[in-house]
């Protein structure tokens, strides 16, 4: 007789003897656990156990054969399930605003060396801010700056800017522009447009007409959208 067959014949009487000695009907392990012949098992496929609930093992026992209910430390576990991924909360999105900007050319708003506001420019204005400020849910500021050539002294270019600015506001006031806070500054000749370029050399007539870009007034609208 083969050894091996010789050594299962002898662990199943082993199993049979024991099985007896604990009330238990026991058959051969590999009939209901399949490969599993290191524990005893009953008719119902149950696990053998002592009176101390320990599990009966075989000869044949080795760690490979481990049950989670008998050695669960050699029993590999199974990896907890993952976390479902949380989503990233959604970033609010950006308030709408309705700043805008809008320049007045002093030429055709105001006489050369005047600061009286003409109907060109208040026509202007009506179209280009007055009728805009709708969009606007309210308006936070309205800065009116007014700017001038380099003809003249620092001081007069200063003041005629500042009266521009003036008589720009006083305007919007008359049309009963809202606003958290309407500002006024001049800025003479100190903010020239840089692509401007004209010769002091030429006549006046020309240079005047050469310098124009840099003769007007910026309104300047900060608020929220609707």
């Amino acid at each position: 007789m083969p050894v091996e067959d010789f050594t299962l014949k002898n662990t199943i009487l082993a199993q049979s003897i024991l099985a007896a000695a604990l009330g238990l009907t026991v058959t051969a392990v590999g009939a209901q656990v399949p490969n599993n012949d290191g524990h005893l098992f009953d008719t119902r496929g149950v696990v053998a156990k002592s009176g101390f609930g320990l599990c009966w093992k075989t000869t044949r026992w080795t760690p490979a054969m481990a049950l989670a209910e008998c050695d669960p430390d050699l029993v590999k576990k199974p990896e907890p399930p993952k976390p479902a991924p949380v989503a990233a909360p959604a970033t609010p999105a950006a308030p709408k605003k309705c700043n805008f900007s809008y320049a007045l050319q002093n030429d055709a708003t105001f006489a050369f060396g005047k600061a009286d506001l003409n109907a060109t420019g208040k026509d202007q204005l009506d179209k280009n801010v007055l009728s805009k400020l709708d969009s606007c849910a309210s308006v936070k500021l309205i800065l009116i700056t007014g700017h001038t050539d380099r003809i003249g002294s620092h001081e007069t270019n200063q003041k005629l800017s500042e009266k521009r600015a003036e008589a720009v506001k006083a305007y919007l006031d008359s049309k009963g522009a809202k606003a958290d806070s309407i500002e006024t500054m001049g800025a003479g000749k100190t903010q020239a447009i840089p692509s401007v370029k004209c010769d002091d050399k030429q006549p006046r007539k020309k240079l005047i007409e050469c310098l124009a870009p840099n003769r007007r007034v910026v309104v300047d609208v900060v608020g929220p959208a609707k």
